[in-house]
Parts: C-alpha cells; sequence; structure tokens
C-alpha cells in the first residue's frame, strides 16, 4: 500500500490540511485567493491531496483539476467536493508527470509536494509546461524542523531556471498552521 493512501484516513487532523478550522481555512483564502486571477480560472492542484484547496478554490468559483497518486486520497477529495456542492475533476496521476494537457491551466498550484520529488527541477519544468502564456505558478512549501524540506532560495532556483520573476513570501502566520511554527514556510508565486 502507498504510504499516502494508508495517511488518507488521517491526513485531515493537521489543521492546514484538512481547514476544518473556520480560521485556518479563511487564512488559506486570503492567502491563495488575491494571487489568482480572477474566477472562473484553469487551474491544476497537483499532488492535491483529499483536496482542501482545490474545493476551496472550486467554492471561489475556479474550474479546477486536483491531481493525486493515491486512490485513497482522490477517494476522500471526491467526498469532499460532493459534501461542498461543488465540481473538481481529480484525477489519479504522479504530480510530477501530471495526466494534463500542456498549455492548459492559467494557474498551477502545488503544496508540499516539490520537496518530495526524485528530480524538482524536470518537476518544475513539467509544471511550467501546463501553463497557459501568463500563467501562475504557486508553490507553497518549505524546510522543515525534521531537515527535511527545501528551501526558499533553492525553490526560487529551481523556478528561475523556467521563469523570469518570482515573488516569495514567508508563511509564518500561526493562523494557517493552526498554530506556531518554528521552521522555514514560504509561498512562491511566479
Amino acid at each position: 500500500m502507498d504510504i499516502w493512501d494508508a495517511e488518507a484516513d488521517s491526513f485531515d487532523e493537521q489543521p492546514d490540511h484538512g481547514l476544518r478550522d473556520p480560521a485556518v481555512r479563511a487564512a488559506w483564502a486570503e492567502l491563495l485567493l488575491p494571487r489568482l486571477p480572477q474566477a472562473p480560472a484553469d487551474v491544476v492542484d497537483l499532488g492535491c491531496g483529499t483536496g482542501s484547496l482545490a474545493v476551496l478554490l472550486a467554492q471561489a468559483g475556479h474550474a479546477v483539476v486536483g491531481v493525486d497518486r493515491a486512490p485513497r486520497m482522490l477517494e476522500k477529495a471526491n467526498e469532499k467536493a460532493e459534501t461542498a456542492g461543488v465540481r473538481v475533476d481529480f484525477r489519479a496521476g504522479d504530480a510530477a508527470d501530471p495526466p494534463c494537457a500542456p498549455g492548459g491551466f492559467d494557474v498551477v498550484l502545488v503544496r508540499h509536494v516539490l520537496w518530495a520529488m526524485p528530480d524538482p527541477a524536470a518537476a518544475v519544468g513539467a509544471w511550467v509546461r501546463l501553463l497557459k502564456p501568463g500563467g501562475r505558478l504557486v508553490l507553497v512549501e518549505g524546510r522543515w524542523s525534521t531537515g527535511a524540506g527545501i528551501t526558499a532560495v533553492e525553490c526560487e532556483r529551481l523556478v528561475l531556471a523556467h521563469r523570469e520573476t518570482t515573488t516569495v513570501i514567508r508563511l509564518d502566520d500561526p493562523a494557517l498552521w493552526g498554530g506556531p511554527i518554528e521552521d522555514e514556510r514560504y509561498l512562491l508565486v511566479s
């Protein structure tokens, strides 16, 4: 069994995964929605897990595709979208090589996935190819206290190999995480 399938039932217990707490959900909406094009934009959420961000964006009027390789995560994501009364096109696939047409999206959103890619540079290249001209790459990443993750400097370097500009915003607001954090977490928009 895939490790992420095994995590599906408890995944949403983390405040930033499940977005069950209205304050955490509002913090993510306030962070992401102003940085996206006006709805309805075509958005793909790669490594979408249980679909919390995909559903949040669909509720804001965006046309969302969610991709994850774990069938149990996708089951949870479909249930979440159905409960919320929104349509999200959830697809089984690898975030490094998503089952999506090149040049099909206004936004590629990826949260806490790049650090786990076997070839992060190739993954970023694949994600940039999914964008329409003028599209936005939106990455939420971090370097955690465990030593896992990817620093903002390294992430920015990977993106700048494919894009002309980036903006990095530190995500140290406890409202995003359900409490204080002590590691490096950030949003990169290009």
